[in-house]
């Protein structure tokens, strides 16, 4: 999906009506940040994207630390994520909002 901007634009505008936080730059998506998997106390946000072309300018940071923000004030307990330990600018910017490494997992896949 990263690949094909137009299909995150037009999944940008189909996650607006449940209550994701975008910014929006002259009426164009500039970031996208979407809350997933709630639980009893916590969810997590996820599905964080910025257009290449975009970023550097500070707007995923923006986008996901609001949307936590707007998780946390509306009662949940705790946010998480999950990142990919070989981004290093992505895991740095959710550390200066907050975020805190707390363990490492596997993925499995059953056929």
């Amino acid at each position: 999906m990263r690949d094909r901007p137009e299909e995150v634009v037009e999944g940008a505008r189909r996650r607006v009506a449940t209550g994701d936080i975008f910014l929006w730059d002259d009426g164009r998506p500039v970031s996208v940040a979407a809350r997933n998997r709630p639980t009893r106390h916590g969810i997590s946000v996820g599905y964080v994207y910025t257009p290449p072309e975009l970023r550097g300018r500070g707007y995923a940071t923006s986008c996901v630390a609001a949307l936590s923000q707007h998780l946390l004030d509306s009662g949940y307990e705790f946010c998480t994520l999950f990142t990919d330990l070989a981004n290093p600018t992505s895991n740095d910017i959710y550390q200066q909002i907050g975020y805190r490494p707390i363990c490492d997992y596997d993925e499995y896949v059953f056929l």
